[in-house]
């Protein structure tokens, strides 16, 4: 298997975790404050990318220059941007959630333009990226057709996630010329999880015990969530560049709507399925463009 193959494969998993992950957190956040929630995850996160690291890169140190990207794609990707999603999933239904999160590969697409990091994006990246949108819209949009929510705050916490993932992704891609994957995710969530303990002790009159239910959340958030599927999707930036890792983001509602319906009980309707057709088209036709668009 070529490593391209092996990227692909690995943003695919990404995102099938990723997918069920939205329900694990509107779970979760309704007994844990959400800052609480993110120290928890990356926590145990830690604990298990400790073992990975040792495995994988035992000799790798950390060196100075590193630092301020690491520290800032830690902060921007990890707390930041759950600091935004854990709020906003909180505020609004899942399905707003994820639709605000489809906004993603727009943003990365305009910022690498505007950045001059790539002189030209092919019409077929444009194309394949308003499908894969218009797709989001359609899965997610059928379960909020009843009436949005019409939480302004909420919007605007998963606006600012989407933010801050693009950030952490153009952070994150100039590490792999001289750091280890495994290194760039493990200081990235000491980063990250460090950002966490002054929100969450914050956060502390609202401590409750969690059952174990939402503790089988937490872990699954903690180990699968933020060390398995960073530990993938760092592999798909390092390969497939930022915006076709980007796209792929725009599976995650898809994903999020078939566990609905096979763990909650959802309702798939005819346009939803027209939707998760349109973002597999969508992706496909910016994964065609080639290497060169990330």
């Amino acid at each position: 298997m070529t490593e391209r193959n092996k990227a692909l494969l690995a943003i695919i998993i990404c995102v099938l975790i990723w997918g069920f992950s939205f329900i694990s957190i509107k779970i979760a956040v309704a007994v844990l404050p959400p800052m609480t929630l993110g120290a928890l995850r990356f926590a145990i996160a830690l604990v298990f990318l400790v073992f990975i690291k040792q495995k994988l890169a035992p000799g790798e140190r950390l060196k100075l220059r590193d630092v301020p990207l690491l520290a800032g794609a830690g902060l921007f990707g990890v707390t930041f941007y759950f600091l935004c999603e854990n709020n906003g999933v909180a505020l609004v239904t899942v399905s707003e959630a994820s639709i605000t999160i489809g906004v993603i590969p727009v943003i990365t697409l305009l910022a690498e333009r505007i950045s001059g990091m790539v002189k030209h994006i092919a019409l077929r990246s444009w194309v394949g990226t308003a499908l894969s949108i218009a797709g989001v819209w359609l899965v997610a949009g059928a379960s909020v057709s009843g009436g949005a929510t019409g939480n302004l705050l909420g919007y605007l916490y998963m606006g600012g996630a989407a933010l801050c993932w693009v950030a952490y992704c153009f952070l994150t891609r100039p590490l792999f010329t001289r750091c280890s994957r495994i290194h760039i995710v493990f200081w990235q969530s000491v980063a990250g999880f460090l950002g966490f303990i002054p929100f969450a002790l914050a956060e502390s009159s609202r401590w409750l015990m969690p059952t174990f239910p939402v503790i089988l959340h937490v872990v699954f958030l903690g180990v699968l969530c933020s060390a398995i599927a960073y530990w993938f999707y760092a592999q798909s930036l390092q390969v497939l560049g930022v915006a076709i890792s980007a796209i792929f983001i725009n599976f995650i509602p898809v994903v999020t709507a078939i566990a609905g319906f096979f763990l909650m009980g959802d309702r798939l309707y005819p346009v939803q399925w027209a939707g998760a057709a349109l973002v597999l088209i969508g992706v496909t036709l910016t994964i065609l463009e080639g290497k060169g668009a990330g």
